[in-house]
């Protein structure tokens, strides 16, 4: 569940598909540079390569069945982006490492 104006995660992109339906709620998604609005029912796949998160929206919380992929020799890139910054999503500098990622955050 995310709340307006909190991130679901770090702008990334996986070696993975990913695929999501938002169950409820309101969500900006923002997929390879752009925000995308979406609402309940609204289905989103992501190649391998897509860089993306979801931004809750609106005036509730948001709930997103999320489903991919998941292998051991999974590779995950955070790239640096402006838009994700903006959303509070968004890492400085690009980094594969998920620890060297989120270390601005709390635990």
């Amino acid at each position: 569940m995310i709340w307006p104006g909190q991130p679901s995660g770090l702008y990334h992109a996986e070696t993975d598909q990913e695929d999501f339906l938002v169950l409820t709620g309101e969500c900006v998604l923002l997929v390879e540079g752009e925000e995308r609005p979406l609402r309940a029912w609204d289905f989103v796949h992501c190649p391998p390569g897509t860089e993306h998160v979801f931004v809750g929206a609106g005036d509730g919380p948001c709930v997103i069945f999320m489903v991919g992929r998941r292998a051991s020799d999974k590779g995950i890139v955070y790239p640096s982006s402006e838009l994700a910054r903006r959303h509070g999503a968004g890492v400085e500098t690009q980094t594969s490492s998920p620890a060297e990622a989120y270390a601005p955050f709390p635990d």
